[in-house]
């Protein structure tokens, strides 16, 4: 029963056919016997030629035996008809009960509720066959399905509150300009006013730039593609050159073999972590990048004062404010992480043991495009 279970459709098919066939004519050929030993319990009449010519004659059988015998021989000729009939018949109901009935049911439990809009739980596989791959492909879309909602959702989250947050640091600025105008009504040669009126004028500015580019970030598509880790290396050396001329920088990581990643998404997440790190550093600044298990980690650390604590309690928000020092925080590490989970990864934040902060962004080098 259990390799039956695990057989392919066709062989399963074939083989209670066969059986189904086999046992039809077994019986097929039982009740035939049995029809000619009944038969052969009663006079058939007729003559019986001796030696020497000598004629017996045999005792006939009587009406009633006649149709007793006629009977006997339509039901074995009937039996050879039905049985391999019914034989077949049994073997598709086996086949329907055994490979089929399991997978259909389970197929479509999932598909109803699929369409309810609960993906909340398991398309299980009752077997190997080609029905069991099937329940298998269904459990994988179910799981995709399920990936792609919660990443909808958390979108949607996340944008609310990328939404409150624009809101709420944006009043600020705009009852400054109003009471600003308001003083230029009165007084146009207060320069202090016109002072604070530029200012707050280009922090919108920015608060609507900063909008714009998360915006983009979420509907960036990604697109990855063969890369030389000896190019990565370069590349990071030539950033960390240009960023932090004035600090002791060091690359380490290894510098043979391609991994397949988002180029564009990769030296952006880098050019951001570097210039938030060469913002504190002290002295030095350490690049390391490290391949493990299909994930491309790069690490960002510096000998400055290191990340504040509610930043590694929440992690990285757009327009985050806080009143501690060393200031790690921003838009620059908030898109870091953005693109960091398009690519499958994350970003981690830490301090130190013995001071300063680490960055570490990882990237799935087999991400789909």
């Amino acid at each position: 029963m259990e390799r039956l279970k695990h057989m392919s459709l066709r062989r399963a098919f074939f083989l209670l056919t066969l059986c189904g066939l086999l046992a039809a004519v077994a019986l097929a050929a039982l009740l035939w016997t049995g029809c000619k030993w009944f038969s052969s319990l009663y006079p058939l009449g007729g003559v019986v030629i001796g030696r020497g010519g000598a004629i017996t004659q045999l005792p006939s059988p009587t009406p009633e035996q006649l149709r007793l015998l006629k009977a006997a021989d339509i039901i074995g000729l009937l039996g050879w008809a039905l049985f391999p009939v019914v034989g077949l018949g049994a073997a598709g109901a086996l086949f329907y009960r055994w490979k089929l009935k399991e997978p259909i049911r389970v197929l479509l439990e999932g598909t109803w509720r699929i369409q309810a809009h609960d993906l909340n739980f398991t398309i299980s596989s009752p077997s190997a066959d080609e029905l069991g791959q099937i329940c298998t492909a269904f459990e994988r879309m179910r799981l995709e399905l399920l990936k792609t909602n919660q990443e909808l959702w958390r979108q949607a989250e996340e944008r609310k509150r990328l939404n409150a947050a624009f809101a709420h640091d944006l009043r600020n600025p705009v009852t400054v300009l109003k009471g600003s105008i308001s003083l230029l009504r009165q007084d146009a040669s207060d320069r202090q006013t016109l002072d604070r009126l530029e200012t707050y004028t280009v922090r919108i500015e920015q608060y609507v730039e900063a909008m714009s580019t998360i915006q983009r970030l979420e509907q960036l598509p990604v697109r990855a593609a063969n890369v030389t880790l000896a190019v990565l290396r370069s590349e990071l050396e030539e950033t960390a050159r240009l960023l932090a001329p004035a600090l002791d920088t060091g690359v380490q990581g290894p510098d043979v073999g391609a991994v397949r990643i988002d180029h564009g998404i990769f030296l952006t997440v880098a050019e951001n972590l570097i210039g938030n790190a060469v913002r504190f550093a002290q002295e030095k600044l350490e690049i390391t990048l490290v391949l493990e298990n299909h994930v491309l980690r790069l690490s960002i650390a510096d000998d400055g004062p290191g990340f504040p604590a509610a930043l590694l309690r929440s992690g990285a928000k757009p327009f985050e404010k806080t009143e501690e020092g060393g200031g790690h925080f921003g838009m620059g590490l908030y898109s870091s992480s953005l693109l960091c989970q398009k690519h499958g990864g994350e970003l981690r934040l830490k301090n130190g043991s013995t001071g300063g902060a680490a960055a570490t962004a990882c990237f799935q080098i087999n991400c789909k495009p």
